[in-house]
């Protein structure tokens, strides 16, 4: 049996696709098309057997780029339908899948020979694995389920990388992801979080290229020998690394949190606009994670809006350096006593 995973969406979201893969790869092959900062992520992985490029903004843009990956996903059974766009629909359709499995409220939905209930109450992880196996899902019972445990495998390129970065670090670290692909999930005291960290551990920033400001800010208001600044300098599965050799992770609700269930270190995310009850919360376990309570406009949006829709932003400039530290510290400490 082959099957083909179509997931063609964020960087959390194909993180939050390895239980499915996982579980398909015991039945057989299975193929998967998705991005190409997806594939970097899935290119080390044991439970694909090919991975399909689309690179639908640039190189596969159009008709012709589309059919041309649609005719590289031919040979499987069954398609998977994790991006839920008529697209993705068509794409399967076009790679002559005789099965085609998504949810009941995806656009594609028409396209799909068999469609899953999408559970608003489940994580993401397990009602991406529901299209799968959907009893195995259903039996799912905590968070910390091996069933829905992300997994991601960094390569040897990877640890060395990240051995340079830590050589001779004698104090263990917090890593900070201070990014987030939407402007209004970005907290903005993560340079006040790392001066307070820095009394007791060394700080680690994860970022791409587009996090530099991010990361100055915090290197600005933190002593040079307690940073280690990994922004812009790893691959996705080289910060996935670093995030494993972590005491913890502080992050925004955004895709390090992801990399961080993926390799089990625990995790304290922000959440701002966005709950953890939409299902894309940490899965670590002894993560937590901090939210304004007392707003009624919260939630505003499934992913963050651009700009908050009440001007005052108040979810996120509410909390406060001193209530993250603690709750990391709380994290580390039980943790380290378990």
């Amino acid at each position: 049996m082959r099957s083909l995973v179509v997931q063609t969406s964020f960087i959390g979201d194909v993180v939050l696709t390895t239980p499915l893969l996982s579980r398909l790869a015991r039945d057989g092959d299975v193929d998967v098309i998705t991005t190409p900062i997806g594939a970097t992520l899935l290119a080390t992985h044991p439970a694909v057997s090919r991975l399909i490029v689309y690179d639908k903004r640039s190189r596969d843009r159009g008709l012709a780029g589309f059919l041309r990956v649609a005719r590289k996903g031919r040979g499987a059974n069954t398609a998977y339908l994790c991006q839920g766009s008529t697209r993705s629909g068509a794409l399967a359709f076009a790679a002559r899948c005789d099965e085609r499995i998504g949810f009941t409220t995806s656009d594609g939905r028409w396209t799909y020979s068999r469609r899953v209930e999408y559970r608003e109450d489940w994580h993401h992880a397990r009602r991406l694995l529901s299209l799968g196996d959907t009893a195995l899902a259903a039996s799912v019972d905590d968070l910390q389920s091996a069933a829905i445990r992300p997994t991601l495998f960094p390569s040897d390129d990877d640890r060395e990388a990240v051995d340079l970065l830590v050589k001779d670090r004698a104090r263990p670290f917090v890593a900070l992801a201070p990014g987030s692909a939407w402007q209004t999930k970005r907290w903005r005291g993560y340079a006040a979080l790392g001066e307070l960290l820095a009394e007791e551990y060394d700080i680690a920033i994860v970022g791409g290229p587009g996090d530099l400001g991010a990361a100055q800010e915090i290197t600005a208001r933190v002593a040079p020998e307690r940073i280690i600044d990994a922004t812009g300098k790893l691959s996705l599965l080289g910060s996935t690394e670093l995030i494993r050799r972590s005491i913890a992770l502080a992050t925004n609700d955004s895709s390090p949190q992801h990399l961080a269930s993926a390799v089990g270190t625990s995790t304290v995310t922000i959440f701002g606009p966005t709950v953890p009850e939409f299902g894309f919360g940490p899965l670590a376990a002894g993560s937590r994670t901090v939210g304004n309570h007392l707003l009624d406009c919260r939630p505003c949006d499934r992913h963050g809006p651009v700009a908050c829709p009440l001007g005052h932003w108040r979810c996120m400039n509410e909390i406060t350096a001193d209530e993250v530290a603690d709750m990391i510290r709380t994290v580390i400490r039980e943790e380290t006593t378990e």
